[in-house]
């Protein structure tokens, strides 16, 4: 194994590292029952952090 193969990494890293950049999560969901779909759902999210630069969408409660 090399170095790189072998390297850890704690889950709250990798998570500083997704929320530093941002992540996006797409999808779609059918239920479906004899070719008629009966649910269909879909999924659309965006997980950021909040700073100065990117400020919250929700106004701050005091």
């Amino acid at each position: 194994m090399t170095v790189v193969e072998r390297r850890e990494v704690a889950l709250v890293d990798l998570l500083d590292r997704l929320l530093a950049g941002g992540v996006v999560i797409a999808g779609d969901l059918t239920l479906r029952i004899a070719d008629v779909d009966l649910v269909r759902i879909d999924l659309n999210a965006l997980i950021s952090s909040v700073n100065d630069k990117v400020p919250s969408p929700w106004e701050e409660r005091p």
